[in-house]
């Protein structure tokens, strides 16, 4: 009788679309000519690791139902992609990062405006488990990215 497709269709469809297009962004800066810009200072590198954990917290937050952290920011996903553009821009000096992670960071913090003007605040009652959850979600992430960040993007971590 229905011949709409399912929302469980769209959904697929809809995830596959973005994570091509993800691919298609990650492959472009692969293979994009390296135009030094500036150059970031070696002794702060420690500055986009500090960055990089309320980024991944933040993450993890907009996609879990009722934590405060979401309750509160609205938006913690937005938050967390501003946080990592700018740890990726504090790094990183050339041409095609500043346009990859500088792009996404402008386009963060429009969002985040934008919607916490028009979005209301979460009136679902929010739950500690979640904050939690969200916390250890983050720094797992983190150590794991810490660990696997030259195997998955050719550079290499390191705080020392």
């Amino acid at each position: 009788m229905d011949s709409l497709p399912s929302v469980g269709a769209y959904k697929g469809l809809y995830t596959l679309i973005t994570l091509t297009g993800l691919g298609l962004i990650i492959w472009g800066k692969s293979v994009s000519p390296f135009t030094m810009v500036w150059q970031p200072i070696y002794e702060l590198r420690y500055i986009s690791h500090v960055l990089m954990l309320p980024a991944l917290v933040l993450l993890v937050a907009g996609n879990v139902p009722a934590s405060h952290i979401r309750k509160h920011l609205r938006n913690p996903m937005l938050l967390g992609v501003v946080f990592w553009g700018l740890a990726h821009l504090w790094s990183n000096g050339d041409l095609a990062s500043m346009l990859l992670f500088g792009g996404f960071t402008l386009w963060g913090v429009i969002k985040f405006i934008s919607l916490g003007l028009v979005v209301a605040p979460d009136s679902k009652p929010a739950s500690l488990l979640w904050d939690i959850n969200s916390i250890i979600g983050g720094l797992s992430m983190y150590a794991a990215l810490s660990i696997y960040h030259g195997q998955l993007f050719g550079v290499g971590l390191s705080l020392v």
